[in-house]
């Protein structure tokens, strides 16, 4: 059994032995802060850097960030467990995909470094595709009582009279 101790060397070394370069650092920071907010989460608990997220700071840029995460950190809480794993899955990566994607244009707007601009840029394509995919998985999952009650009655009062 991985102790909460051994999580995170545990998740590098599994990353460090099947990605390679950039690809590894994108996917160990992943990693790392889904284990932070998935620790977090459980335990009820808000880091010093959340919980004073909503201090005023000079710096733009961190501010966004962090009102990226927060945004993000309050869409996922108010998702209520469906029972179904996979619906629960996609439904919490949405925030997470959109969170990404904020953080992204952050960096657009501010980075000064071209490799971490064109990864944001990447990101945003990548992210923003995802996000379509999911939407449109979740709608292909909505049970048909649902979409019917969604879709207006074809018939109108003059189609009636004639």
């Amino acid at each position: 059994m991985i102790t909460k101790r051994e999580t995170l060397p545990t998740a590098w070394r599994f990353l460090d032995e099947r990605l390679n370069g950039a690809i590894r650092w994108v996917f160990a920071a992943a990693v790392a802060l889904t284990i932070l907010d998935i620790g977090l989460l459980r335990a009820g608990v808000q880091s010093e850097t959340l919980a004073n997220s909503s201090q005023p700071t000079t710096d733009p840029n961190w501010s966004e960030l962090i009102a990226s995460m927060d945004k993000m950190h309050m869409a996922m809480a108010a998702i209520k467990e469906s029972g179904n794993a996979d619906v629960d899955f996609v439904r919490l990566m949405l925030p997470h995909h959109q969170a990404a994607i904020d953080m992204a244009k952050t960096q657009i707007l501010h980075g000064k470094d071209p490799g971490m601009r064109r990864l944001a840029q990447e990101i945003i394509t990548d992210q923003q595709s995802e996000i379509e995919l999911m939407q449109r998985w979740l709608k292909q999952q909505e049970p048909a009582s649902t979409k019917e009650n969604q879709t207006p009655a074809r018939s109108t009062r003059k189609d009636n009279q004639k």
